[in-house]
């Protein structure tokens, strides 16, 4: 995997013609596209499809959380977008991240297409300590993330969404095997917006993430693809210094 391999871009809008244009300005420049629950809410898989189309990598970011086999239709639902990375939140509990999993395996199975590789999304970027505990979570953002990672890597998912912050004690928590992938990615310089737990790229690829999401500081870019090519640059630089390299998984 080179530099590039490394970044989803985060497509945050719903702006057909400017998503299009953003789509086709990093392809190629980045390992794929993160299209989120906004996007697919207001115009379906047809679109994701047609705008991704089935040669770059696509990062289905749902965030899927209801009863088990409601979570597990929606898995089989999308399947046959081919998902690359989707994520269920391990908030569902263990019998939801199983039964995601389950589904994932049978459909893809079924229709011949490569399983999506299934993220427990943690602790979102935008909370901190206060925020967990004003929703009743008597416990630091560390420590909440560290006990669903476990809870997720025990129920079948491979791997988790988590801060920059916390990719040390997770890779130590959970293994080598076990994918980490980081949003909260800001560029030295960059505005950090609402996120309140962010590492410049190099920084986290030399902690150990295996992937990273980077939204803004790419596509609010003058170039997007030269925005992009950077950040492949920085990591590959890091990873030539000697930063983890793992194998696509």
């Amino acid at each position: 995997m080179d530099g590039a391999d490394r970044v989803y871009c985060a497509i945050d809008t719903v702006d057909i013609g400017v998503s299009a244009r953003l789509i086709d300005a990093v392809r190629g420049a980045t390992g794929g596209i993160k299209l989120g629950l906004e996007f697919f809410t207001a115009h379906g898989p047809d679109l994701v499809r047609r705008l991704v189309g089935r040669d770059t990598p696509l990062f289905l970011d749902l965030k899927l959380h209801d009863i088990p086999n409601t979570v597990a239709g929606a898995v089989r639902a999308v399947a046959p977008l081919t998902p690359t990375l989707l994520t269920i939140h391990c908030g569902g509990g263990p019998a939801m991240m199983r039964a995601a999993r389950a589904a994932a395996e049978e459909v893809s199975a079924r229709l011949g297409v490569p399983r999506p590789r299934l993220l427990g999304v943690t602790v979102l970027t935008s909370l901190d300590g206060g925020d967990l505990d004003a929703v009743g979570i008597a416990h630091q953002p560390l420590q909440q993330v560290r006990r669903l990672a476990a809870l997720a890597r025990a129920n079948g998912m491979d791997g988790v969404i988590c801060s920059p912050l916390e990719i040390a004690d997770l890779r130590a928590e959970c293994g080598g095997d076990f994918l980490l992938v980081v949003p909260g990615i800001r560029p030295a310089g960059s505005d950090v917006g609402d996120q309140k737990r962010v590492m410049t790229p190099g920084e986290a690829m030399a902690k150990g993430a295996d992937y990273l999401v980077i939204g803004r500081p790419i596509t609010e870019a003058a170039s997007p693809r030269q925005a992009a090519e950077a950040i492949a640059a920085e990591i590959a630089g890091m990873l030539a210094a000697g930063a983890p390299r793992r194998a696509a998984r």
